[in-house]
């Protein structure tokens, strides 16, 4: 396998909501978008004591995209106006696809908000393609056992969206998004093909790697060249990387808050169904 490298490293910058330590490596200063990824939050880690407010991501409305929530400590809650209600604790996946549009809240449970406790979640926006930007919204709560855990002599795998040898991950994404988290040892090593012509997403949760020969520090996302077959790592300490790929869109990319289309026409009657009451309530 011949791998991929490094173009650009793209370090996530802190922008803290409220209590909550919030990291963004995307969008950012030099990268505005990898398409089809939009968007990534890196909350925590961090501890709450007893007696905490919780997470403030209370009703807010989406439209044109996903959005994939990892818990990695913690938990959190879930509800939308689809009908949909979960509490997904460390270990789980949320992934919802807003599409037409839907309000929702992510919460924390009142037990966590009671006792307290470590926190650490990612959240990913994937975007849709404009034939399926108002497709139906829908939403998928993974616990730690509903996702599939590949060991192999490097470290783990956890199977979301991906297939690994016989292995599939419990989501079968409407654009074709593979996304797995790879724990690596330190010392620990991967080769993960990856067919031409899909962009690679790669940000390092915990830890350091090198991938394709480049070190890639924690906290970083590493904006990869298109040229190989695949993605060599090499870990220098125990890491944790959320990796993923899919084919771009090449469409134009319209964004307004929660709403992300493919023109501006679009985004105003996005704003003006929700101010009409269109997407529903909770």
């Amino acid at each position: 396998m011949r791998s991929r490298q490094v173009l650009r490293l793209h370090a996530a910058h802190r922008d803290d909501i409220g209590d909550l330590v919030t990291r963004r490596p995307l969008p950012g200063p030099g990268l505005a978008h990898l398409d089809p990824f939009l968007f990534l939050n890196h909350h925590g880690p961090q501890v709450y004591p007893a007696g905490n407010r919780g997470l403030p991501f209370g009703p807010h409305p989406h439209r044109g995209f996903e959005t994939v929530t990892f818990i990695l400590e913690g938990q959190l809650s879930h509800r939308d106006s689809g009908g949909h209600e979960s509490v997904i604790r460390a270990g789980g996946v949320q992934w919802m696809t807003a599409g037409s549009g839907l309000v929702h809240a992510e919460l924390s449970p009142e037990s966590f908000k009671r006792s307290g406790g470590p926190l650490e979640i990612l959240q990913l926006w994937i975007n849709l393609p404009a034939r399926l930007k108002m497709t139906k919204p829908a939403y998928v709560g993974l616990e730690a056992g509903d996702v599939p855990s590949v060991a192999f002599e490097g470290g783990t795998l956890a199977l979301v969206s991906e297939r690994w040898d016989s292995i599939e991950g419990p989501i079968s994404p409407l654009a074709d998004i593979r996304l797995m988290l790879v724990r690596l040892r330190a010392g620990g090593a991967i080769d993960i093909p990856v067919a031409a012509g899909r962009t690679i997403f790669l940000y390092s949760v915990t830890g350091k790697a090198e991938v394709g020969g480049t070190l890639v520090p924690e906290h970083h996302l590493a904006e990869l060249g298109a040229d190989g077959d695949g993605v060599s790592i090499r870990s220098a300490t125990e890491t944790l990387i959320l990796f993923g790929h899919g084919a771009p869109f090449g469409e134009p990319i319209v964004s307004h808050g929660p709403f992300v289309m493919n023109s501006r026409e679009e985004i105003v009657e996005a704003v003006q169904d929700y101010q009409a009451g269109r997407f529903g309530g909770l």
